[in-house]
């Protein structure tokens, strides 16, 4: 078995794709709409899909390892991590904490997000 999506809830539904859009070079495979309002972004990556799906509810801020999700992380090559460092940081998301093979960041909703060399 593996992923067939995982869904991250956003206020701002456009906004959010594209920072993952951007910032990760992750492709849109389609997005739905309620009316004219976007319900959801759907990004590949590769054969699972990250959905943005819009959501009223508060955003939240976890910090550390919080009761239930609390982090996505992305796996990358030693040389992307150091590209996408300096992406990042260009574009005002500010790495907050690096480890020997992680780095991690904010998402434009205070997601923490990783992106990380660590080969298993």
């Amino acid at each position: 078995m593996v992923f067939h999506h995982i869904a991250l809830g956003a206020r701002n539904v456009e906004r959010v794709a594209e920072f993952y859009s951007s910032m990760f070079e992750i492709d849109e495979d389609r997005r739905h709409l309620d009316g004219d309002v976007v319900r959801s972004i759907w990004l590949r990556l590769g054969p699972v899909m990250l959905m943005i799906e819009r959501s009223t509810e508060p955003m939240r801020y976890v910090d550390g390892i919080g009761a239930g999700p609390f982090l996505l992380a992305l796996s990358v090559s030693p040389e992307q991590r150091t590209e996408l460092e300096s992406r990042l940081e260009a574009a005002g998301f500010p790495i907050e904490s690096r480890s020997e093979f992680t780095s991690y960041t904010r998402d434009p909703e205070k997601n923490r997000v990783a992106f990380s060399c660590y080969s298993f």
